[in-house]
């Protein structure tokens, strides 16, 4: 029975809805854990996903994903990607997510700073630079939000 309550986005054991969390990169799955709410970096924006969401794909920017399980949050940073939200199963599909106790702001100081060093004389050189900037901007967030 445990497992049908997830499966039909019901915890009965509270009462309360919640959703399958699953956090997939090219190595592993990263988190597989139930949630009540989980907020993603959007390409364009920030989105937060409740139970009862309607169905929807998006594409991830770089940034902070927040999942809350009861009065814990998870926070990782995540390295652009896809989203979809099917029923109460939302997949995470993900280049990197990296808990954000293990980011270390001394590395991503240097990171950004070689980032906005590197060349940007054609459009490919541009994108691979901005793409840089934006994913260290993205771990700096994510570890300034820890305090």
């Amino acid at each position: 029975m445990a497992a049908n309550h997830l499966e039909e986005g019901v915890d009965v054991t509270s009462g309360a809805r919640v959703l399958e969390c699953v956090v997939v990169t090219p190595e592993e799955t990263t988190l597989q854990t139930p949630a009540q709410f989980i907020a993603l970096p959007l390409f364009d924006g920030e989105i937060g996903i409740a139970p009862g969401r309607a169905p929807m794909i998006g594409r991830l920017g770089f940034g902070e994903m927040r999942i809350r399980e009861g009065n814990h949050v998870y926070r990782y940073y995540v390295d652009g990607g896809f989203v979809e939200v099917s029923g109460n199963l939302v997949s995470i599909l993900t280049q990197r997510a990296i808990a954000a106790e293990h980011l270390d702001q001394a590395e991503i100081e240097t990171a950004l700073a070689a980032a906005q060093k590197k060349p940007a004389n054609t459009p490919e050189l541009l994108a691979i630079r901005e793409r840089a900037v934006a994913q260290a901007r993205g771990q700096q967030w994510v570890t300034r939000s820890l305090g």
